[in-house]
């Protein structure tokens, strides 16, 4: 199979001749030689990127994290979430910060689709609200981004089976190179925990995370 970067190669600038006080068929026949194979190569560079599977010479940002661990917070306290296990990082990478690896960091600067899932149990016999939101990195300081803030009812245990919940969103985000996002939460009880399982039974089915995340590349920042 061809190579995908020989496939792209960006073609070198032709060494062409300098002009002779006299014309010789020659050496515009050499000239041309030249600039055809070159403007042939460009073509085909351009096509390749502008045909319907052009994105697969593309290389850009993304990571992809997840937690295999529970996780609790203080009632009413703000808390943020951690990851353990990196996917894929290419440019996206988690950094710790306080003991905590918490920090999805990029390394270009730009506007990435945070996506992320979470999720939640609860014990009690009452259900519970929980609110989830995104602070990033300013000038070295985490700040609340406006508007990120969801709610989520966690639904109560029933019949002795521990109430649960999954729940996702996506964001559009606006980072410099080596800023940072974080996913915070907060419970109003202690009942509520994110919450990882163990591979099942009846059916049989695959473990789950307590915390997915994954963050891409959209946009360079617009002038």
């Amino acid at each position: 199979m061809t190579n995908l970067y020989q496939q792209l190669q960006t073609p070198a600038i032709p060494d062409l001749p300098n002009p002779q006080d006299k014309y010789e068929r020659l050496t515009v026949a050499q000239t041309n030689a030249s600039l055809r194979t070159y403007f042939t190569k460009v073509s085909n560079f351009l096509q390749n990127i502008a045909s319907p599977r052009g994105a697969r010479f593309l290389n850009a940002p993304y990571g992809a994290f997840q937690d295999s661990t529970d996780q609790t917070a203080t009632a009413n306290t703000a808390t943020v979430m951690t990851f353990n296990t990196t996917d894929f990082s290419n440019g996206v990478s988690v950094v710790t910060s306080g003991g905590k690896a918490s920090r999805l960091t990029v390394a270009q600067a730009g506007i990435y689709n945070l996506q992320f899932s979470v999720q939640m149990q609860n014990t009690d016999t009452q259900l519970h609200d929980v609110s989830i939101w995104l602070r990033k990195d300013a000038s070295g300081a985490g700040i609340d981004i406006d508007g990120s803030t969801g709610f989520v009812s966690v639904p109560n245990s029933h019949g002795g089976i521990d109430g649960h919940i999954i729940v996702g969103w996506n964001y559009f985000v606006t980072l410099n190179a080596n800023d940072f996002v974080e996913i915070w939460w907060s419970t109003t009880n202690t009942a509520v925990t994110i919450q990882a399982y163990a591979a099942g039974t009846s059916p049989t089915r695959p473990s789950t995370a307590s915390i997915v995340a994954t963050m891409t590349f959209v946009s360079n920042l617009s002038a």
